[in-house]
């Protein structure tokens, strides 16, 4: 007897190896699976100018990186003490303007190289509803807790989200013609904008993907939002504020998306690694001489085993912390 719905994600046939940087730019959810292939030492890069949660933002996102956007003071915004840019999340913000505009062009520099030498770029929507500045008209990436006021909440339409990133598609192909991008929905709900609210705006984000998804450049889709929402379909799942997948969930959505994306040979080694990756967090306990002297050699002979088989992989961070406990 079934006691929930489950479906099947059909392999891709484009592979990504330990050989193929991987972008991942939206909402938070983005930041959760992105960590995953960090966890995996794997080429990543993600959110390089902060989380962003519409169409419009992630499409300025790209725009600022593939264009190689030159920050200037007059770019930015000046309150409450901090120099800030409303395309920047906060931790670009400062209280000198020429130190906020380092940071962000530093950034975007590292992210247009990446991005150019980058196989895959995988998109999270997590909200079809913008902030606009009422001063210019800009819609923003975050409103740095200014007040509500001073913008005009607005629901994207279909047509104009599939207009923006049907020109967006088309660029990238242009710049990077190797590139595939692949769209994902965030399954976390935006409970502020009410039950039904969250449902039109989850709603406006599957109808522009769906056209979206005929774009000659081909792009892909990954089901995160019906596993969390189709598969697992249970508060248990959550996290204790009921709206965003909990650490068990995010990993369940994790094993179908390696499962997806990954060969047996990747996803074997990112187990391996993400094995030496979590032993950083081995509680010690202060009697543990001996003990913590066997973990830490099986440690360092697994990464030594990986270096024999892989030596791209850098996992020097970890060898020397496991070679400091053998002197504890």
């Amino acid at each position: 007897m079934e006691f929930r719905t489950t479906f099947r994600i059909p392999p891709s046939s484009s592979k990504i190896t330990y050989n193929d940087p991987v972008m991942f730019i939206g909402s938070c959810f983005a930041t959760s699976i992105g960590k995953q292939f960090e966890a995996g030492h794997m080429p990543v890069m993600i959110n390089p100018s902060g989380t962003v949660y519409n169409p419009v933002s992630v499409s300025n996102t790209l725009q600022t990186i593939t264009s190689g956007k030159i920050y200037k003071k007059e770019d930015l915004h000046y309150y409450n003490g901090l120099w800030l840019s409303f395309d920047h999340y906060t931790d670009f913000s400062s209280e000198d303007a020429e130190q906020t505009i380092s940071k962000i062009n530093n950034q975007t520099g590292i992210a247009g190289k990446f991005l150019a030498g980058a196989h895959f770029l995988f998109i999270t929507f997590g909200t079809a509803r913008v902030f606009r500045w009422n001063r210019t008209g800009k819609i923003v990436s975050n409103c740095h807790k200014i007040p509500a006021a001073e913008f005009t909440h607005e629901l994207l339409s279909v047509n104009d989200a599939v207009s923006l990133w049907n020109d967006q598609l088309q660029r990238l192909h242009s710049l990077y013609p190797a590139l595939k991008v692949v769209f994902t929905i965030s399954p976390v709900r935006h409970w502020k904008d009410s039950a039904h609210g969250n449902q039109v705006s989850k709603s406006v984000l599957f109808l522009t993907i769906e056209e979206l998804l005929k774009h000659p450049s081909c792009p892909g889709y990954f089901p995160a939002y019906e596993l969390l929402m189709d598969d697992l379909r249970d508060y248990r799942f959550y996290d204790d504020d009921l709206l965003h997948p909990s650490a068990e969930a995010v990993g369940y959505i994790w094993d179908a998306f390696s499962e997806c994306w990954f060969d047996t040979k990747t996803s074997e080694l990112w187990k391996e690694v993400n094995k030496i990756t979590k032993a950083l967090s081995h509680r010690i306990a202060p009697d543990a001489g001996r003990e913590i002297k066997i973990f830490a050699g099986r440690m360092i002979s697994a990464i030594d085993k990986i270096y024999t088989e892989h030596s791209g992989l850098n996992l020097e961070k970890e060898r020397n912390y496991f070679l400091d406990l053998l002197q504890v």
